[in-house]
């Protein structure tokens, strides 16, 4: 949007939330019935939809009215409908934006010393705690920003605590993220997370290119082609997920970034070229892993940096490559997520 400054945005308008800003409000009827969600306005093309209810996750984004994002069947269920074992995860993952995977373990359920670890990990399905969102000027920048706390934690096992800030300013199409991950108990606890982003149709479309940092892709399973994993296609009927592993990742001042192009974004106006930038820390998340799937009803492709793999923690454990956090030991991870159109 054109540059404007605080008073010549006020002058032309009742309250600034007519262009963007925040607003928040809870879901009341089916399995997502309590479900507190907030709503950010870039007043740039840019809406976003952050559940406080569920690990801060950020749920629907559009860009212009369209969505970029995928939603799974399940919807914005509440977490009070967890199942943490085996694949219980699925029947409550919401899907959206980003979906954060861990804090204590991540991947295909196994048994790790002696414990029976499902999908996935918890935080996706805990709730915040000191939930602050604000919306204020900073001379001529009107900056949203959105935090929580959420805590996994059981008597005689793990105390660890996420501490997550989520930015976005006026006029600009872009999201930033911080996450603080601090181990409060007195025991080392391990410590695998994954950040599970989703985008979904019609940005996900035929003609719709994606750019990889990596020199080598290595599939999860190994009959899995790597040919294609690049590239989109229309659905198709009874397809298989595919899983891979971008290894040798090419970074710049040690910031990562993967591309998604689509030529023909739909908008009311018409459409525009539509690039989205997702760069993260290859210090502080190493790994990237990829999930395609356009298949019927689940049509997706996930985008994940992380700290592990998924083959779960017994497999990471094995590997010596288990992250482990001592007592008040804290880990900072900070993502972002950019559009750029040309119509």
């Amino acid at each position: 949007m054109p540059s404007w400054t605080r008073r010549e945005l006020e002058a032309r308008v009742g309250r600034i939330e007519q262009i963007g800003g925040i607003r928040r409000f809870q879901l009341s009827e089916g399995p997502e019935a309590g479900v507190e969600q907030i709503q950010v306005r870039t007043g740039a093309g840019l809406t976003y939809y952050i559940s406080p209810t569920r690990g801060m996750d950020i749920s629907l984004a559009e860009f212009g009215g369209a969505p970029i994002s995928w939603q799974s069947s399940n919807g914005d269920v509440h977490p009070a409908h967890f199942d943490a074992a085996d694949i219980g995860w699925l029947r409550t993952a919401v899907g959206g934006l980003l979906m954060t995977c861990g804090l204590t373990y991540v991947g295909a359920p196994c048994e790790d010393e002696g414990k029976e670890l499902g999908i996935h990990g918890r935080a996706h399905n805990l709730s915040a705690r000191n939930i602050s969102s604000t919306a204020q000027w900073i001379g001529d920048e009107y900056l949203m920003q959105i935090s929580g706390v959420i805590q996994e934690t059981a008597m005689f096992q793990e105390n660890i605590c996420l501490t997550r800030e989520i930015r976005s300013s006026l006029g600009n199409n872009r999201i930033k993220i911080q996450d603080k991950i601090e181990n409060l108990g007195f025991e080392p606890t391990p410590h695998m997370i994954l950040y599970h982003f989703n985008f979904g149709f019609p940005l996900m479309s035929e003609g719709t290119k994606i750019q990889f940092p990596s020199r080598k892709i290595v599939p999860r399973e190994v009959e899995t082609e790597v040919e294609g994993f690049n590239s989109w296609h229309s659905p198709k009927s009874g397809y298989q997920e595919r899983v891979y592993y971008h290894q040798d990742i090419i970074n710049n001042d040690d910031l990562a970034q993967a591309k998604i192009f689509n030529p023909k974004f739909p908008l009311a106006t018409g459409d525009c070229a539509l690039t989205v930038v997702l760069k993260w820390s290859t210090n502080q998340l190493p790994k990237l892993v990829q999930w395609k799937m356009p298949g019927e009803g689940i049509h997706v492709l996930g985008i994940e940096p992380a700290n592990c793999y998924v083959e779960g923690r017994a497999v990471e454990r094995d590997r010596g490559s288990l992250k482990i956090l001592d007592p008040g030991e804290s880990q900072i991870y900070e993502i972002e997520l950019e559009l750029y159109a040309d119509e």
